[in-house]
């Protein structure tokens, strides 16, 4: 039995972090049986989230599972593609996730108003004596990272022209195909759906959720995946 480990449906969005989401569609896209259990970050692995657990073997990382479903499942994510197109689709894939996703986190984490209505709520349960002052410390260690990233060196106008950059880019590989590359999902569709699902997400004030909502041809995709993939999402 598969069981995924997830921050848990949050924010309008199918999961909190892009990464489980991303996960899930794995499994989806795979057409494994699967169940989703809250993870405790305290017990991940690598101190994130998500993490899977498949008859014994545990396996952190969304990319890391991607391989673990390609290697013990003999599953191709990306059958079909010519290998310039299996490039384009990994290289759109990584944009999102160790580019995009920092523009993300700057404005969830460090725009004041976003924090309160958003990541706030991951500490709902730490005791109110101490609630202050963990979310500070844990801000804090979000800032350092973005500094470490180099996103964080960035002002917010700078980061919003390069979040611009990333999604025109996505917008462009799209067109008006159903999906990243053709007429079927690829691989790379798990994390083009998570991020465009989380850049649209209306709850945040943020240049991005606008970025993302200009163009078309991104929200009738985040349309249409989460109608097939996650159709229970619509009736909430």
């Amino acid at each position: 039995m598969i069981t995924l480990r997830v921050s848990g449906r949050l924010f309008g969005l199918p999961d909190a972090s892009p990464f489980v989401t991303k996960a899930e569609m794995l499994l989806k896209l795979a057409g494994l049986p699967y169940a989703t259990e809250i993870g405790d970050l305290r017990a991940a692995p690598r101190g994130k989230l998500p993490w899977l657990e498949d008859d014994g073997v545990v396996v952190p990382d969304s990319t890391l599972i991607r391989f673990h479903i390609e290697r013990k499942y003999a599953f191709d994510f990306d059958k079909g593609l010519l290998a310039p197109e299996r490039g384009v689709a990994w290289a759109v894939e990584k944009l999102l996730e160790d580019h995009f996703y920092w523009a993300m986190l700057d404005a969830r984490w460090m725009n004041d108003e976003n924090f309160a209505k958003g990541p706030a709520q991951f500490f709902s349960g730490v005791p109110e004596p101490a609630r202050a002052s963990v979310m500070e410390k844990a801000r804090a260690l979000v800032a350092t990272n973005l500094k470490g990233h180099g996103m964080g060196r960035y002002s917010q106008n700078e980061i919003a022209a390069l979040a611009k950059r990333a999604l025109g880019s996505v917008t462009a590989i799209l067109g008006d195909r159903p999906y990243l590359m053709g007429e079927r999902p690829c691989g790379a569709d798990a994390s083009v759906f998570a991020f465009v699902t989380g850049a649209l997400c209306p709850l945040f004030t943020t240049p991005l959720v606008d970025l993302a909502a200009s163009r078309q041809n991104l929200v009738d995709y985040r349309d249409r995946l989460m109608g097939q993939y996650f159709p229970e999402m619509l009736a909430t």
